[in-house]
């Protein structure tokens, strides 16, 4: 019951200010997903077997610039890609309709530009996503990416201060699969 008190968006300009003081302009929020063990389940056991070989499930969040937890979703074994699961999400699909953020467009250079979102290179880069540039990078690259990376280390953090404050996040839970994505919220 709690979650829509807690998990919510809050003063989208007290947030985009606060990107714009880390060094990125007009940004609403960074992107990215964790695993959280959990014991294989019994059918579709594969399915939640990650990347690094143990029994998970998948949490996305978007935060604020203060690593506060603006929207997550929870429950995607931990097989699928981060980029699936964000494709799936109600909040791709309200940043897909302009309808997550108000319309607060602002221009750099001769370029219009609505509250963007920052991820990891693994995130589709949309109009409203920004991701690193990879390959050769020229200095102006450089600067973007060590800008952007500076700010989406906020959800990094956050992921660590949930973990680190409900220890149980980071030992295998032996919930049903139906109750572990609600203990996990």
């Amino acid at each position: 019951m709690l979650i829509s008190k807690v998990v919510t968006l809050g003063d989208v300009q007290v947030i985009i200010d606060g990107f714009s003081a880390m060094g990125f302009p007009n940004c609403g929020g960074a992107i990215d997903g964790t695993h959280i063990p959990i014991l294989g389940p019994a059918h579709q056991g594969s399915q939640y077997i990650n990347r690094k070989g143990y029994f998970s499930m998948v949490l996305q969040a978007l935060v604020d610039h203060k690593g506060r937890f603006t929207n997550i979703n929870v429950g995607w074994p931990g097989k699928v890609h981060d980029t699936r699961v964000f494709r799936n999400s109600g909040l791709f699909r309200w940043l897909q309709e302009g309808i997550y953020f108000p319309d607060r467009k602002i221009t750099v250079g001769d370029v219009e530009m609505p509250v963007v979102i920052l991820g990891d290179p693994a995130y589709p880069l949309m109009p409203w996503l920004m991701k690193p540039y990879t390959g050769a990078l020229d200095t102006k690259k450089e600067l973007f990416n060590y800008r952007l990376s500076k700010c989406r280390m906020v959800v990094e953090c956050a992921f660590g201060r949930l973990k680190g404050r409900w220890r149980s996040l980071l030992t295998r839970s032996d919930l049903s699969q139906t109750n572990i994505p609600i203990v996990i919220a």
